[in-house]
């Protein structure tokens, strides 16, 4: 026994198609529509041939297009990200040579603090172990 499913009228399938548009941003196969309004892909094709035909007339280039917007976005996306990592090098290439020049000034100052206090350095002592 097969499981019989209304028809949709014309109106509904319609606005199948506009929400289908408005959620992928591109219009609908027969078959994403079909599948959409519960119907077996033959039965939509066979009820509403009209609409079959204005989907198949429709131009892919919608398709094409958001493929291109996808592909400018990603060039644009990677030449701001160029454009980032060289700035984040410089910043890390500045702040290795600050930390140099402060691992210098820490290592003469520490000499001269120890030549102003005449401070002899003592080795350090093992600790030995006690039973």
């Amino acid at each position: 026994m097969s499981h019989h499913v209304p028809l949709p009228t014309e109106a509904q399938v319609r606005a199948a198609i506009d929400t289908a548009r408005a959620e992928t941003g591109r219009t609908p196969s027969a078959l994403a529509l079909a599948t959409r309004l519960g119907l077996a892909n033959t039965t939509f094709r066979r009820n509403f041939p009209e609409v079959c035909a204005e989907l198949a007339s429709t131009p892919r280039a919608d398709a094409d297009t958001g493929a291109a917007d996808a592909y400018t976005r990603l060039q644009e996306d990677n030449a701001r990200l160029r454009c980032r990592n060289r700035e984040l090098t410089e910043h890390l290439e500045l702040a290795i040579a600050t930390i140099q020049r402060l691992a210098i000034d820490n290592s003469r100052l520490h000499a001269a603090l120890a030549e102003a206090q005449q401070v002899t350095r003592m080795p350090r002592a093992v600790p030995t172990r006690r039973d």
